[in-house]
């Protein structure tokens, strides 16, 4: 895991007393069900949109007002590289976390150059990103 450390104006606001927003854009069902139940321990805490697809991810963050995006890379459509690129470029500090299977290097430069919070390996880091997800919403 890398990080970019950028937290959005919520975590200064005084509304970390409310449940942090989480939206899981990745198109395998799988795996967000896997996250759901994973983070169904979590009481700070609440998913508020799944989306499949890079367009979707983009319209539920424009709509919703996420606090956290758990981003994967490679999604139809629009891959999550764009989406990052198009959320940041709209000045938009949602924390971004970059989730793949395919952990290269590039990968992790690109997203982190481009304004991802967090980097994560779906199969080694998620424990990881569940630890990191409770402590941004602890605090």
């Amino acid at each position: 895991m890398q990080h970019n450390m950028h937290f959005p104006k919520w975590f200064d606001s005084g509304l970390t007393n409310s449940k942090m927003r989480i939206l899981i854009a990745d198109d395998s069902s799988l795996f967000r069900e896997r996250i759901k139940d994973l983070f169904k321990s979590l009481n700070n805490i609440e998913i508020i949109g799944e989306a499949t697809d890079g367009n979707e991810a983009i319209q539920f963050i424009e709509s919703n007002s996420p606090d956290v995006v758990l981003l994967d890379i490679r999604m139809p459509g629009l891959n999550g590289m764009e989406v990052l690129r198009n959320t940041r470029s709209k000045g938009n500090d949602v924390v971004i976390c970059m989730l793949t299977n395919f952990p290269y290097k590039q990968y992790r430069e690109r997203s982190i150059a481009a304004g991802a919070n967090y980097f994560f390996d779906k199969n080694l880091d998620i424990n990881l990103l569940l630890e990191v997800i409770s402590s941004i919403a602890k605090n």
